[in-house]
């Protein structure tokens, strides 16, 4: 039986297991319907890209589907969210047909953006209720961040080569931020497309299990089977262990990918009735983080549950529990069996791969030196440099693992100050969106506090990771979630007034 097979028995099983119960609790959250109708939507994709042995017939097929799906869902954001990490994001090349080397190179990503933002999109930006393009700060610096890299491109490529990468921001910058920040209206609007990523990033974190139990890549032999090429999927280790990727190529991003999924449940959790259930679902995130054995998103993970806690109630003294507990496991796990080599994995007191830190800090170092040469607007040929050059590994390449040094040697200090600029007034705008509930058990407030603090998570990890595979899809989408939230923060705030003039008018 060919491998990719092999995985895709070994796929469904475990998907069916974490779909099986979270049933019960999804159900809490979201009518029934919609459940089952992603659920079967899910199994039948997945089912497609094993036995489609061809990109190009996957892609056909799921473009139908998705088209005809997108009339009944209410909700795009959560089908994108669901469907995101379904297959990897190999690319393959649409034929110029003799006028152009090729038209522009299609993946999953861009394809669901195609058949589900993109109609999304058209029906948003028709409606009066939709906050034009524009009107909000972080429009308006995602809109300079764009134009500037479009316009760079020109000094490094063709005309031709400069639309094609114009339409892959298009695809996975704009419209997973727009549609995220303009769908989303209320809060079942806000758990149906959370619990869409939830529900995804649990199945990732099984599959992330198995993959680290039984030093498997299971989608490693799906993107041959399909006729495609990815250099991204490769077995890599850490302390001897398999670090799992599943479909997202690479350990890091998989971390990344829970970690924000973490932020999220930490929202969910409390309309679940169950707390077994609860339990069992933060059992499951938790062991999905551990498997792809990255750092960067268990840093980033601790940072984002401190926010959350810290911006709730009796924050003092349950940041002082957590720490205490946090005292206590140490030593714990220096007694436990196999608790020495957790430790020894674990950032900043560990003794597994401390090499890396220390590239980091020369990276940090070169780069600065590079950025010094050209500080406004970068430069893309800055790899050849004699200081990027001496950072090349044992693979032949040079890992820029930190996406604000990426930005900034590509595209200057401006292009930093850009991007920066956008998230810090994603972040106020959540902040001011949650002073709008001053009532500390509201459940928007709560809703907030985890967008918040998921950002900051974010934030935090892609200090430690390049903006590779779905990540930059991913902290776009938050960010769209952010804008959301502070919209429908800003919508209570206009509308209070009158409800207490009307209030006090009944009185009278």
């Amino acid at each position: 039986m060919p491998e990719h097979i092999r995985a895709l028995i070994v796929i469904l099983a475990l998907a069916g297991v974490v779909f099986l119960f979270a049933r019960r609790p999804a159900l809490d959250l979201i009518p029934r319907d919609d459940f089952t109708r992603r659920r079967n939507l899910w199994f039948a994709l997945t089912v497609l890209a094993f036995i489609s042995h061809s990109f190009w017939v996957y892609a056909g097929i799921t473009a139908i589907v998705l088209i005809v799906a997108r009339k009944r869902e209410r909700n795009p954001v959560a089908l994108f969210f669901l469907l995101l990490f379904l297959v990897p994001t190999a690319s393959a090349q649409i034929s110029g047909l003799g006028m152009v080397n090729y038209f522009f190179a299609l993946n999953h990503v861009r394809l669901l953006s195609l058949c589900v933002l993109l109609p999304a999109f058209l029906t948003l930006r028709s409606r009066a209720d939709t906050v034009p393009f524009g009107r909000t700060g972080p429009d308006k610096f995602l809109a300079a961040s764009l134009v500037l890299t479009s316009l760079l491109y020109l000094r490094e490529t063709t005309v031709t080569d400069t639309l094609r990468q114009t339409l892959y921001l298009f695809l996975e910058v704009f419209l997973p931020y727009y549609v995220a920040s303009r769908a989303l209206k209320t809060l079942s609007d806000f758990k149906n497309a959370m619990l869409g990523f939830v529900l995804a990033a649990m199945v990732l974190s099984l599959l992330g299990m198995f993959e680290f139990a039984k030093n498997w890549l299971l989608y490693s032999a799906l993107t041959e089977a399909m006729g495609m090429q990815w250099e991204m999927s490769s077995y890599l280790t850490r302390g001897g262990s398999l670090r799992a990727s599943v479909t997202t190529g690479q350990a890091i991003a998989l971390g990344f990918v829970i970690s924000v999924a973490i932020g999220f449940y930490l929202y969910l959790q409390e309309d679940v009735r169950s707390k077994m259930q609860r339990s069992l679902g933060a059992l499951l995130l938790a062991g999905g983080l551990f498997a792809p054995l990255s750092r960067g998103p268990w840093i980033g993970a601790a940072t984002l549950i401190i926010v959350f806690i810290g911006t709730g109630r009796k924050a003092v003294k349950r940041l002082m529990m957590l720490g205490l507990a946090g005292v206590l496991a140490l030593p714990l796990l220096a007694v436990v069996p196999g608790g020495q080599k957790v430790l020894d994995l674990l950032p900043f007191i560990g003794t597994v791969e401390v090499e890396n830190i220390t590239y980091r800090q020369r990276l940090f170092d070169n780069a600065v030196i590079v950025i010094q040469r050209n500080p406004w607007f970068g430069s893309f040929d800055y790899r050849n440099t004699p200081e990027m050059q001496s950072l090349t590994q044992g693979q032949g390449i040079i890992d820029i693992v930190n996406t604000y040094i990426g930005v900034a040697l590509s595209f200057g200090l401006i292009g930093l100050a850009l991007f920066v600029l956008f998230f810090a007034s994603v972040l106020q705008g959540i902040r001011k969106g949650i002073r709008a509930y001053p009532n500390k058990d509201d459940e928007a407030r709560r809703l907030g506090r985890a967008l918040l603090a998921t950002m900051v998570g974010v934030l935090i990890t892609i200090v430690t990771v390049s903006s590779i595979t779905v990540i930059p899809v991913v902290y776009w989408s938050v960010a769209g979630l952010g804008v959301a939230y502070a919209q429908m923060a800003r919508r209570l705030k206009q509308t209070s007034p009158a409800v207490t003039a009307s209030a006090h008018l009944q009185l009278r």
